[in-house]
């Protein structure tokens, strides 16, 4: 399918007389998306795409669902700000709700409007429980762009300073196909990241506060250990009382389709001590949050509010969007529709010397790239997927580590006539960016 060009070139002029240089924009020409419905989106040229990205893993369900639609209209036909100092019921429901799915007992909820704000509470909750500001990480990591959660982020494309609050130290684990541990079983490789942090716990100085971790590294590019490596962690932080900090931003609500949170992959020895949250909950709206035991959340010695988080609006869309993700089951169909198109994409790209690896779970799939005939990751190739992809009506995203990887994770009710559609637009693409790298 042909596009039709457009340059919206006064927006991005605009854009870059008012916005900083670093904020990045996707594509050659950038896209300004209108409006939405289901799983696709029309431009400002009335050109239509299958949405593959979901606004970074942010719409859930659809775009312009009808219930959440309605719960937004709704509440903010009776109020639209409050601020945490008054009681507020839609954030009571919520919270109700997300302590019932949680899995961690006697658990607290903070609401928040990011995920990079979740994890920065989470931070401040770990390091006040345990009076350290030594935090363990996994290298690839991604958690936020805050000056605390840039501190302990361990892929460098998104860490722009080496100045934290925190003393970050990084561990094995995170990126199973690449790396000095990469040929071994997964029994070994887990066994061979234990190690690793035994060794590194040992030469400490000072109670470490807490793990976080990513059960499934999302701007890492949808990599991931293998099942049980954090529950290993855990037997591990357990015996030195170091907490866990389970950053679902990306991976929580079913979307890893075979669980509702990524941790449950590694839940011998028990949920983590907290849960991040952010994206998908609010379908688009600004929702984030930390869950943890009451032990952990309470044991701040000052006062806190929250202007924004957990706005009367932003609760009543995230309680209607949950809502109808529990009554569809769409982790049901994030396994169903999500193994169907791991399968074909495997399948399409088999004899493509540019794609390395397709990885992933459920609905967060990663396409790591490489210069044909080679195992160096290429960037340039990426890119050329995504404009491709983008001329032919799909929009997909990139990460990994030097931006090598395709990151596709449509929304959850996407169905198999929309994955086999989106699965040959890509095959295509790829096959026009393969023929673009390799010399004739």
């Amino acid at each position: 399918m042909t596009r039709q060009p457009h340059e919206p070139a006064g927006l991005h002029a605009r854009h870059q007389a008012v916005l900083p240089s670093w904020l990045s924009l996707y594509y050659e020409r950038p896209l300004e998306l209108t409006h939405g419905e289901g799983r696709h989106v029309w431009d400002a040229d009335g050109n239509r795409y299958l949405d593959f990205f979901g606004g970074i893993l942010t719409t859930m369900t659809a775009h312009a669902l009808p219930e959440v639609t309605k719960a937004v209209s709704e509440q903010a036909g009776r109020i639209i700000h409050t601020s945490t100092l008054y009681l507020s019921r839609p954030m009571v429901d919520l919270a109700e709700r997300i302590v019932a799915l949680s899995g961690i007992p006697d658990a607290r909820v903070f609401f928040t409007t990011s995920g990079t704000e979740a994890n920065d509470a989470a931070l401040l909750l770990a390091t006040t429980h345990r009076r350290s500001n030594q935090i363990l990480a996994m290298r690839n990591s991604y958690h936020g762009r805050s000056f605390s959660t840039v501190g302990i982020t361990g892929n460098q494309s998104w860490s722009p300073t080496s100045l934290s609050p925190l003393q970050a130290l990084y561990v094995h684990g995170g990126v199973r196909s690449r790396g000095p541990y990469a040929a071994l079983s997964d029994t070994e490789y887990t066994a061979a990241c234990v190690a690793d942090l035994e060794d590194m716990l040992q030469q400490t100085a000072g109670g470490v506060a807490a793990l976080i971790a990513e059960p499934v590294q999302g701007v890492g590019g949808f990599t991931m250990p293998p099942d049980g490596l954090y529950a290993a962690f855990r037997e591990v932080l357990a015996r030195h009382g170091i907490l866990w900090i389970s950053d679902e931003v990306q991976t929580g609500w079913g979307r890893t389709g075979d669980h509702f949170w990524g941790w449950q992959a590694h839940a011998e020895n028990g949920p983590p001590d907290l849960l991040t949250f952010a994206k998908g909950i609010g379908n688009g709206m600004a929702i984030g949050g930390v869950v943890a035991r009451a032990e952990v959340m309470n044991s701040l010695g000052a006062n806190s509010i929250s202007t924004f988080g957990g706005s009367p609006v932003t609760m009543a869309a995230g309680l209607a969007n949950l809502n109808y993700l529990l009554e569809h089951d769409l982790q049901g169909n994030a396994r169903r529709v999500g193994g169907l198109l791991i399968e074909r994409l495997r399948a399409v790209t088999a004899g493509l010397g540019v794609v390395r690896e397709v990885r992933g779970r459920g609905l967060m799939i990663g396409i790591e790239l490489v210069r044909p005939g080679t195992d160096e990751r290429a960037p340039e190739a990426a890119s050329l997927v995504v404009e491709a992809a983008r001329e032919r009506g799909l929009l997909v995203g990139k990460g990994g580590q030097g931006g090598a990887s395709l990151r596709i994770a449509p929304p959850m009710t996407l169905t198999v006539a929309e994955a086999e559609e989106g699965a040959a637009l890509l095959a295509d693409a790829l096959q026009a960016a393969q023929g673009m790298l390799t010399p004739s």
